[in-house]
């Protein structure tokens, strides 16, 4: 047995607009959009009356897949912004090319950006910045 790669990332927003904007601003592109629903999609994730609408974002390379999930229902009325130490799945980070120009880019479209950019030691320049309903990037441009 071999695991090969991470295939997808899901993330589950309330406002699919908002997040596909989001990301398709921080440079992914729509590869696709679908809805689901029914016993199947229900057995699926362990929940009843499920319909989803489903957003496939990448990166121009391929290697980048990002699934953006709205629940119709059953819905969660709840959602809180969890802080950067809460327990579990936090951040996704990306590696990019240019972090000033992007940071600026996000900053003009209002972009919450955690700090200004890091450098750590001689390899990396790092940054975090906060999506849509929490969602929190790590960016990394590698110092060569």
């Amino acid at each position: 047995m071999k695991i090969k790669r991470i295939d997808h990332i899901g993330v589950i927003v309330n406002d699919l607009t908002a997040a596909k904007g989001f990301f398709r601003d921080f440079g992914l592109e729509v590869k696709g959009e679908w809805e689901m629903e029914g016993d199947l999609m229900g057995y699926a994730v362990g929940l009843d009356d499920v319909k989803v609408s489903c957003v496939g974002m990448g990166a121009a390379d391929g290697q980048t897949w990002l699934e953006l999930i709205k629940f119709h229902s059953p819905s969660d009325e709840d959602i809180q912004q969890p802080l950067a130490n809460t327990l579990g799945i936090r951040h996704i980070a990306f590696a990019v090319e240019d972090i000033e120009a992007l940071i600026f880019k996000l900053k003009t479209k209002g972009t919450y950006i955690f700090s200004e950019i890091q450098q750590y030691e001689e390899s990396f320049k790092l940054c975090y910045v906060r999506g849509p309903e929490g969602i929190i990037l790590e960016l990394a441009e590698e110092i060569k």
